[in-house]
């Protein structure tokens, strides 16, 4: 199993759609001062059921996550992230060959968690991702 995929829209920095293709041999992520690579880290931990704020870098509620706006850009109403594993191993408890982790947040604050585009609860992605050494 390996991280393959991160998709995010409408987080943090990312208002437009943001794709990150990873092999599985890549280290690590690099880039100049402010080019948001604490916001992929932030959009990982957040995916996988992060509920704390502050451990976001927001401010007051979770909503501080959504996009707010630039002088060229409009505010996001949503922000999605989806992370997309490599399971061919089938090392997560999924039959499937690629399992995709999606959480959605909506400005009224509802939540919404996905494991490939059926919805789920949180506990049920934390069963998921229990044993697999990718959780808190």
């Amino acid at each position: 199993m390996y991280l393959k995929k991160i998709i995010t829209q409408g987080f943090k920095s990312f208002a437009d759609n943001m794709v990150i293709e990873l092999s599985q041999n890549i280290a690590g992520i690099v880039g100049p001062n402010g080019s948001g690579k604490s916001n992929v880290v932030d959009a990982i931990r957040w995916v996988l059921g992060e509920q704390s704020v502050k451990s976001l870098r927001g401010d007051d509620a979770m909503v501080d996550i959504i996009f707010a706006g630039s002088a060229s850009r409009k505010p996001m109403t949503v922000a999605t992230v989806t992370l997309i594993f490599d399971n061919a191993d089938h090392y997560l408890a999924n039959s499937e060959d690629e399992v995709a982790i999606k959480r959605r947040l909506y400005k009224d604050g509802t939540n919404e968690y996905f494991i490939n585009n059926e919805k789920v609860r949180l506990k049920d992605l934390t069963a998921l991702i229990l044993d697999s050494g990718i959780g808190k």
